[in-house]
């Protein structure tokens, strides 16, 4: 399983996140990157937050005014669908490893992104808190991740699947 990296993303707290061009990624997280409420984000093992644009794609299609970094991801993915992720998937990506470890539960920050529909209930169902990986939408709101190995991160890099827990 593998895709590329089609955005690294950075903000110093809040919403959106804005690209760079290249991201050193480091056991707390991305250089630069800083969040609004640290005791919800942020932390070892949620260093990294990792959303593919297959899912901002599909909310696009529901009229949600969404883009790459909209949803406070730090890595934006290509062809690596977020119905395969699980916990404890370790990936190579530019010159880090990061590990997978749970997904993340959107809060009420992207509420900005919501008009007469809630956004919310378009990324995350119930059963995804319980770890069923065949809920409606799993994945679609990203997955934690912690940082194995530092490194840096630049759009274009690939993403590669190293191991996962059996």
């Amino acid at each position: 399983m593998s895709g590329k990296i089609l955005q690294v993303n950075i903000s110093l707290g809040g919403l959106p996140k804005r690209p760079i061009s290249l991201g050193k990624v480091t056991k707390a997280g991305l250089l630069g990157d800083f969040f609004a409420h640290p005791k919800l984000h942020g932390g070892p093992s949620q260093a990294v937050l990792i959303i593919a644009n297959e899912a901002i794609s599909s909310l696009l299609a529901l009229g949600f005014p969404v883009f790459p970094g909209a949803l406070g991801e730090n890595l934006t993915t290509t062809g690596l669908h977020p119905s395969s992720w699980r916990s404890g998937q370790q990936f190579h990506v530019g010159s880090a490893r990061i590990e997978l470890t749970k997904p993340r539960e959107p809060c009420r920050a992207l509420d900005i992104y919501s008009s007469s529909t809630p956004i919310r209930p378009a990324l995350y169902s119930p059963g995804i808190k319980l770890g069923d990986t065949a809920a409606l939408h799993w994945g679609k709101s990203g997955f934690y991740a912690r940082v194995i190995q530092e490194g840096d991160i630049a759009p274009g890099d690939i993403i590669v699947l190293e191991s996962q827990l059996a």
